[in-house]
């Protein structure tokens, strides 16, 4: 009675292993497989005191790097609710305004980003 017990064990043993492996997430973030939000913060350093300061021009460089990204809105918002972001001094609020001072025209507007809308 051993015996048939250990194999019955051991088949409810692999059935589980197997749908667990099958449900496995395969790793993407909002920002995809191959960076993160605290990655791509990293890439708006150009846009640091435009992130601080809601009267400070924004460089044509953090317009780029903010266009190329908020072509995934849900991207977009992690980098500037990201720990680089938080720990960097940026402020969210004006963060979110950046899009439009940018004059992006396709840009997500009213998309929500955790407390804030993009405006």
């Amino acid at each position: 009675m051993a015996t048939p017990m250990k194999n019955i064990c051991f088949v409810m043993f692999l059935a589980t292993l197997s749908i667990a492996l099958f449900n496995q997430v395969d790793g993407a973030g909002e920002c995809g497989k191959t960076t993160t939000p605290d990655k791509e913060a990293f890439k708006l350093a150009p846009c640091a005191s435009a992130a601080q300061d809601e009267n400070a021009s924004v460089s044509s460089q953090c317009c780029a790097k903010v266009k190329k990204i908020e072509q995934n809105p849900a991207c977009l918002c992690a980098v500037m609710l990201s720990n680089t972001a938080k720990s960097s001094g940026i402020d969210p609020e004006i963060a979110m305004t950046i899009p439009k001072r940018c004059n992006i025209a396709d840009r997500p507007v009213g998309y929500k980003c955790g407390a804030y809308t993009l405006p």
